[in-house]
């Protein structure tokens, strides 16, 4: 009887171990997929204008991330356009220039078609249900260029999934995001244990077991407000379910 407990305790302790062990080999997987995304203008200074975060999916052509990432106007004055760095370890990531493909401003998602040869491409989870306490881990440039242009991965459990808050009846709430959702009604969002800051946004929430990507993170929008993680930290963050992403990239087809 002690033999067959211990065998059990064994195995358990084994597969405790793999679980864990999974995600540095999961997070050497996904770098390089993960991108960061601004504008680039030759006679500004600096030149690059970081955003947000995204992450290549599709046929390694295209780059999801958050709507209110990309700006709606480049400055054509200064000759500015949209462009994505791919890091790489070195001190001046690769370029690549990009243009906006499709857009769902009410679930703030957004699609690049990005020039050059194919990057690796992130799997979107399929129909597998999202659960409540499930392993998740979320990768992205936080705080952008002050902490240096290389992919920081957070772990965390999805803490709920919930409808969106609905914004208050106020003429300074309403603007474009806001009667946008109003008018498509409320969805839900993933909820995270996992603190999320300025620079996340874009980047993809993926299960720290297969590494699929089952959501966007997303600040700014969930929130109704800019991002003040750095003066206010509320330790919460959110991710747009990867759902609505689905949905985006196969309208483009």
């Amino acid at each position: 009887m002690r033999t067959f407990l211990t065998i059990i305790l064994l195995t358990m302790l084994s597969m405790i171990r793999t679980a864990s062990a999974a995600l540095p080999e999961l997070i050497e997987q996904i770098k390089p997929s993960v991108v960061v995304v601004g504008t680039y203008a030759k006679t500004r200074n600096p030149s690059f204008a970081m955003k947000g975060s995204g992450f290549v999916i599709g046929d390694g052509s295209v780059v999801a991330t958050n709507a209110h990432v990309v700006p709606e106007v480049l400055n054509a004055a200064i000759d500015e356009y949209l462009v994505i760095l791919v890091p790489s370890g070195g001190n001046t990531p690769p370029q690549r220039v990009a243009r906006a493909m499709a857009s769902d401003k009410a679930h703030d998602l957004t699609l690049l078609r990005i020039e050059g040869a194919p990057l690796p491409a992130l799997e979107l989870q399929g129909r597998a249900p999202v659960r409540e306490g499930q392993n998740v881990a979320f990768m992205g440039f936080p705080i952008g260029n002050a902490l240096g242009l290389t992919p920081v991965t957070h772990r965390g459990i999805i803490s709920a999934i919930t409808p969106i808050a609905m914004p208050s009846a106020t003429a300074q709430q309403l603007n474009e995001n806001a009667i946008s959702r109003l008018r498509s009604g409320a969805f839900e969002v993933y909820q995270l244990d996992g603190t999320a800051y300025p620079g996340n946004s874009g980047g993809p929430l993926f299960n720290a077991e297969t590494g699929e990507v089952i959501g966007v993170v997303n600040m700014v929008f969930v929130k109704g407000s800019k991002e003040t993680a750095l003066t206010n930290p509320s330790g919460i963050s959110f991710a747009v379910p990867a759902s609505h992403l689905h949905t985006l990239l196969k309208n483009t087809q």
